[in-house]
């Protein structure tokens, strides 16, 4: 039986630690770029706390204060929202470019990422989904071939932006989430291979996505080339060694590291707080993770624990991808790390999945 409680303290201790670290870590990050595009050396850190955080915040307490179970009861209507708010992104009067790629909508002096709401609209709606075939998901005709059919329908919108980066994270959520739900070692094998096919075909038929596969095999090839980011972020994080250069201190930000506010955030912070600090870090994410999957563990039904889930998921696998791309672990994929990097529709959106989690919270069980 569920039991009404207070929400979980710890995790949301444990947000705001991130939060906060995150909101340090962008100020020290956009210094140099602030300086250089407006003149200003706190631009990109208030613009952050503008239209990231204040937003995050209210939407944070809206998620908390509504019942877990209204994001079931209107799954796919959320999902619509998110899926007409993607299509805004091909509206030549909305459309906004960058890097060569659609994946805002201009609205005058705002402008919004619609695939961020759109991992958490479907993750919604699979959670739903998924409690609704809990007995049929292990069927090929009811479980396995719709969840395919619906996912391809949604990773469609993401590669026409393109947007790969995004589109890695939300595979690996709802493919753990699928497998999480009960489909067996059969069925998470197919959905791999057939997520390699499509990665591959990706790849093949765009050459920067290839040079990002080269230059994470060799990442010496061509450092003034393809080459540059990472060989770039790799001398960030090296130099900060153990205790690193000190907070501010950091050299490549300042026109050698490319985007140190976005995707090599986490190597400006390993520079400035060194090898302690982005311990510091990455524990602080795994805590984060644990403390989530315990309230997930004791959610009262299988939504909520779906639901639980599937967020986490997005948030601890992006930072994954993220923090292993910048160390060479992984190719880069573009994608910011969460809490972090700049970007306020991306901080909103995660401040607001927070507050599902902690709502959840309230209505956990006894006992695992």
């Amino acid at each position: 039986m569920a039991q009404n409680r207070a929400y979980d303290r710890m995790f949301l201790v444990l947000t705001l630690f991130i939060f906060v670290f995150g909101l340090f870590i962008l100020a020290s990050a956009s210094l140099g770029l602030s300086q250089t595009k407006f003149g200003y050396p706190y631009y990109y850190f208030f613009h952050q706390i503008i239209f990231g955080a204040l937003p995050g915040a209210i939407l944070f307490y809206i998620a908390y204060k509504i019942p877990y179970f209204f994001w079931r009861q209107y799954a796919l209507y959320i999902l619509l929202f998110g899926i007409f708010l993607m299509f805004l992104v091909f509206v030549p009067a909305l459309e906004m470019y960058h890097a060569g790629a659609r994946r805002w909508i201009s609205l005058g002096p705002i402008s919004l990422q619609p695939a961020e709401f759109l991992k958490f609209a479907y993750v919604a709606y699979l959670a739903a989904w998924l409690e609704s075939k809990s007995r049929t998901i292990g069927s090929f005709k009811f479980g396995l071939l719709p969840f395919l059919i619906m996912s391809a329908f949604i990773a469609s919108f993401l590669i026409l932006q393109p947007d790969i980066g995004t589109l890695a994270v939300l595979l690996a959520a709802i493919l753990a989430l699928f497998f999480l739900s009960g489909g067996d070692l059969k069925q998470l094998t197919l959905l791999f291979l057939i997520t390699i096919v499509i990665i591959g075909i990706l790849v093949y038929i765009e050459p920067y996505r290839l040079d990002r596969i080269k230059v994470f095999l060799n990442p010496e090839d061509d450092l003034k080339g393809i080459g540059y980011q990472i060989n770039q972020a790799l001398i960030a994080a090296g130099s900060g060694g153990f205790w690193g250069r000190g907070f501010g201190m950091s050299r490549q930000k300042f026109g050698y590291l490319p985007e140190p506010i976005g995707d090599s955030v986490f190597a400006v912070e390993a520079e400035e707080l060194g090898f302690l600090g982005s311990v510091v870090l990455l524990i602080s994410f795994l805590l984060f993770f644990l403390r989530g999957i315990w309230i997930t563990r004791r959610a009262p039904d299988f939504f909520g624990k779906f639901l639980c889930s599937g967020i986490l998921f997005l948030i601890i696998f992006q930072a994954l991808i993220n923090i292993s791309a910048i160390l060479a672990l992984l190719p880069l994929t573009g994608i910011p790390l969460p809490f972090v990097s700049y970007g306020g529709s991306a901080l909103a959106v995660s401040m607001a999945e927070v507050g599902i989690i902690l709502n959840i919270s309230k209505y956990r069980t006894k006992t695992p």
